[in-house]
């Protein structure tokens, strides 16, 4: 396997580090607008090469494939550039992963009913192209989703017998500090995609269908496992309710995020003073993207591990019966200790628990224990090899049972 990896920031650059552990792959190609920080990422390990990309060409990911014989390509960038290195890994006759998946559009009237163009559906309206050319296209095969779509597929095939609810639930009681010890606001991650999938109208799967609520809707107080607690979660557009409907029979799929009262305030004073939006306006002669300011004038979250302490939580929440007829309600879930991430690999583990999910994955493909065509999300292939090589790279996953 030669993989080309479009994106060497925080989520790339622990890629590699955590596949530097493994044997899996000849070569990564390690690739980034700034060459600097591709060979960064890329000195950890001597079967990996650095060069520069613009991620916005798909001509200039797919000659970067060429020159290096890439059988796969991972993109590790923001998801705006999602459709540019997609159809270049296609262009050049290579498979895809990616951790997220193509931007959507809210419908022009309704909204907070109706959905527009949806996660993906660029991506899936491509999918008998990638069938009848026998590759795949792995898409959200993140953590969230990614992680939290395996989990749906296992609980469909081992725990329950019919589903009511796949309710993923994300939540931290991550803090970060300045110098003195001040708290102070820093997002885990990209903040430009943190605008995007919460101020979007929320998609619920619910009756057979899709349907849009408002941003923040329906809160609930979700008490996540191994210390982390009572936190509020928010309904958030999100991959996993995009894609779990495909493959998991269930009668509503949802996705809530623990954002947190100064997060929610924030992204709302965006809003309102339009600094989330993406189309350019000119500022004293110079043409600049709002949202791109603003992600520009935070901490880079690759930097923050040092600063910042506390655990996070992914997981999927799910309710109906079990495989006995008795109801069941029963949270899977994978907590990550940022001490623990920062000490083993030097990534703070917001970015390295989203990184290791398709270094996992790529091993499965490489080994032809996950085989498939067409553009697939990560309900598609058998859950136990995922969650037995997951924990073999030392971050096992939980199961609690909560009251039915």
């Amino acid at each position: 396997m030669r993989i080309l990896l479009v994106g060497a920031g925080g989520v790339g650059a622990a890629f590699c580090a955590i596949a530097a552990r493994r044997d899996f792959c000849e070569t990564i190609v390690v690739t980034d607008y700034s060459l600097e920080r591709a060979q960064r990422a890329a000195a950890q390990d001597e079967r990996f090469v650095a060069a520069q990309v613009d991620a916005s060409s798909a001509e200039a990911v797919a000659a970067l494939c060429r020159e290096h014989a890439v059988t796969h390509v991972m993109n590790a960038v923001d998801p705006v550039f999602d459709m540019p290195v997609f159809s270049g890994a296609f262009e050049a006759g290579a498979h895809y992963v990616d951790m997220a998946m193509s931007l959507s559009q809210p419908h022009p009237e309704r909204p907070y009913e109706t959905p527009g163009v949806k996660l993906g559906d660029e991506q899936f309206a491509a999918a008998s192209d990638w069938e009848d050319a026998g590759r795949l296209a792995l898409v959200g095969m993140g953590v969230e989703p990614g992680l939290s779509d395996v989990f749906a597929r296992y609980a469909a095939d081992h725990l329950f017998s019919e589903i009511d609810e796949l309710g993923t639930r994300d939540g931290a009681n991550l803090v970060v500090t300045d110098e003195a010890g001040n708290e102070v606001f820093a997002p885990s991650f990209s903040m430009w995609t943190t605008i995007e999938e919460c101020l979007n109208p929320p998609v619920v799967w619910q009756d057979g269908d899709w349907h849009t609520t408002a941003p923040f809707s329906e809160p609930e107080v979700f008490d996540f496992p191994e210390g982390i607690g009572p936190v509020e979660c928010v309904n958030v557009e999100h991959e996993e309710v995009l894609l779990m409907p495909r493959w998991v029979d269930c009668r509503r799929a949802t996705f809530k995020y623990g954002l947190g009262e100064e997060m929610i305030g924030i992204l709302k004073v965006l809003h309102t003073l339009g600094l989330d939006s993406t189309e350019k306006v000119g500022v004293k002669g110079v043409e600049v993207s709002p949202r791109d300011v603003v992600a520009a004038v935070l901490p880079d979250p690759a930097t923050i591990g040092p600063r910042m302490t506390g655990k996070t939580c992914a997981g999927l929440w799910v309710t109906g019966t079990g495989k006995d007829g008795a109801p069941r309600s029963t949270y899977l879930y994978h907590v990550v200790d940022n001490a623990e991430t920062m000490a083993e690999y030097g990534h703070q583990c917001v970015v390295w628990q989203t990184a290791i999910n398709p270094v996992v994955a790529l091993e499965l493909l490489a080994t032809g224990v996950w085989q498939g065509t067409g553009v697939l999300g990560p309900e598609a292939f058998d859950a136990v090899p995922f969650l037995d090589l997951l924990t073999a790279y030392g971050s096992p996953w939980g199961v609690r049972e909560l009251d039915a």
